[in-house]
Parts: C-alpha cells; sequence; structure tokens
C-alpha cells in the first residue's frame, strides 16, 4: 500500500512526531511505500535546525534525517506554517540565514493534495 503521513504534532512536548517517526519505519519494514510525509501546523518545527535537545533526549531532527537518507521518502513542510514559526530557506527568507534543516523541502498544499489524490492511505499524527 501506499501511504501518506501528515503530521501536526511538534517535534518536543508530546510524543505524537516520534510515533510517527516509529510508524514510518514499521511500515517500509512491512514493504509498504511512503510517498510524502507532510509537516503541518506545529509539526513544522521537525524541520528547524536550531532545535538542539538535550544529550539524553531522542535527537528527532537528525533520525529524520537518517529516515530519509535510508528510504529517500520526501519530508515537505507547509510553507506558510513554517513561515509563521520563522523557518525559512534562502528563497523564503528576509535576511542571509536560513533554519530550515537539510532534506526538508518547504512545499504548498498542492503537492501534498497530489500526494493524497495517488495514496491509499492517510494517516495523521
Amino acid at each position: 500500500m501506499r501511504y501518506v503521513l501528515a503530521i501536526s504534532a511538534a517535534n518536543y512536548g508530546k510524543q505524537a512526531a516520534f510515533i510517527a517517526l516509529q510508524f514510518a519505519e514499521v511500515l517500509i519494514a512491512k514493504g509498504h511505500q511512503i510517498q510524502q510525509i507532510f509537516f503541518f501546523q506545529d509539526g513544522v518545527t521537525n524541520g528547524n535546525s536550531l532545535v538542539l535537545p538535550a544529550n539524553d533526549e531522542v535527537n528527532l531532527l537528525k533520525a529524520w534525517q537518517t529516515f530519509h537518507q535510508q528510504y529517500n521518502v520526501q519530508l515537505h513542510l507547509c510553507i506558510a506554517a513554517a513561515q509563521r514559526r520563522g523557518i525559512v530557506d534562502h528563497k523564503t527568507t528576509i535576511s542571509t540565514e536560513t533554519n530550515l534543516a537539510t532534506p526538508f523541502i518547504l512545499a504548498g498544499l498542492g503537492e501534498f493534495m497530489s500526494a493524497v489524490l495517488t495514496c491509499d492511505r492517510v494517516l495523521q499524527f
């Protein structure tokens, strides 16, 4: 089956984003395909390169980066939600500073909807 995961949970403070990552790993292990992971609302904080967890906490940013490297799943951040929360890339910043972590991509709802229309299931976290 082809899945799209929609994550609205922030990277820290709640467990939903970490559970989404674990669920994504299980889906891949079971032979399913993930077309896209779309982060929106507070979920866009998962792609902020300036978030530095304590040494004894899970580094969720690094975990998402590793997941992308292993499985080449697209990690999209809602551009509107990201900008409202101060997450910018070279195209959206008003200075030279950026904090969008690699390999996250700022994307619009059109890209999300396109993935939704071609998948079998959408799961929200």
